[in-house]
């Protein structure tokens, strides 16, 4: 484990853990609101990255970070999803083959150039240009670093989002798993599913057997990981059957809900999207299915004492 030069002063500095060899997590501290990990693969004659970061001067340093390690060029880029904090710094991979899931290409248009308020304290976002996936796939590509195969797969239904992918390096028996999986976060299933997220992480994810995982935010861990974020899930889903038997908006029963061991996690409001999401399928609505998420978010503000959320990306 050591640190990275940055120029990121808060939380706290950005790491790399070299998770194998040649294999490498980007680890941002403390994983909260628009702060991600990403991680790369060094080859001999290039680097294959996953995923970029939230703002223009933490994707700088990640590619500083990368150029600690390996003079090569990055010359793959993997989106895990179309989130901003894994896509925003896209534009700064100069020569890259963008690749990710056609979902991700069509979520990262349409979300469009980033913003914070009124729904998260403002961030210096710096110059970002959107630019989106180019090399798309609809079920997955393999990728290959010298002899080293990493099988870039959509996960097949719903869970974080519609479209999120894996790398999976199955020599190394490591993943990169997106947000399909958060150490020490509250996972945030507001646009994609509940029920589709067990499933995922149960049938898909659970049998590859990873020994390392770099979660999309938090600490690299282990295969518990996968166990935990599953709790979380039933937790949700078990909650909001109760809630609508009760007859409570979601907004009403987060305030009601006593959160147990899960209280500890981070970003502890997005109980509130995550319950708007659970009420839908309850409701009959398919996984991904669309909501109203200003709703969600302006009642995730509400919860959050009428404050913006807090980001320190």
């Amino acid at each position: 484990m050591s640190s990275t030069a940055h120029d990121i002063s808060t939380p706290a500095p950005p790491r790399l853990e070299e998770v194998s060899d040649g294999v490498f997590g980007y680890i941002q501290p403390d994983g909260t609101w628009w702060i991600n990990n990403t991680g790369f693969l060094a080859g001999s004659r290039g680097v294959v990255s996953v995923d970029a970061c939230s703002t223009e001067r933490r994707t700088r340093a990640y590619l500083a970070a990368i150029s600690s390690v390996t003079p090569q060029p990055v010359r793959t880029l993997i989106n895990t999803h179309h989130h901003g904090d894994h896509t925003f710094g896209n534009y700064l991979f100069e020569g890259a083959t963008i690749v990710a899931h056609e979902g991700t290409r069509e979520g990262a248009i349409a979300w469009g150039r980033p913003f914070d308020e009124p729904y998260w304290t403002k961030v210096e976002w710096g110059d970002v240009e959107i630019e989106p996936a180019f090399l798309t796939y609809t079920e997955g590509v393999t990728v290959w670093v010298d002899d080293l195969r990493c099988e870039v797969r959509h996960v097949g239904g719903a869970a974080h989002t519609t479209n999120d992918s894996i790398v999976w390096v199955p020599e190394r028996r490591v993943l990169f798993s997106g947000d399909l999986l958060f150490n020490g976060g509250t996972p945030f299933l507001m646009q994609g599913s509940v029920k589709g997220a067990i499933k995922v992480l149960d049938e898909v994810i659970a049998p590859l057997g990873a020994e390392t995982i770099v979660p999309g935010h938090g600490p690299v861990g282990g295969p518990d990981l996968i166990e935990r974020c599953v709790g979380y899930a039933r937790f949700v889903l078990a909650t909001a059957e109760k809630g609508k038997a009760a007859g409570l908006s979601p907004l009403e029963l987060a305030r009601e809900t006593d959160l147990g061991p899960y209280a500890e996690l981070s970003d502890s409001e997005r109980i509130v999207g995550n319950l708007y999401r659970a009420y839908a399928e309850l409701d009959g609505a398919g996984p991904g299915a669309q909501i109203d998420l200003a709703a969600a978010l302006d009642d995730m503000v509400t919860f959050n004492g009428g404050q913006p959320l807090t980001c320190r990306a």
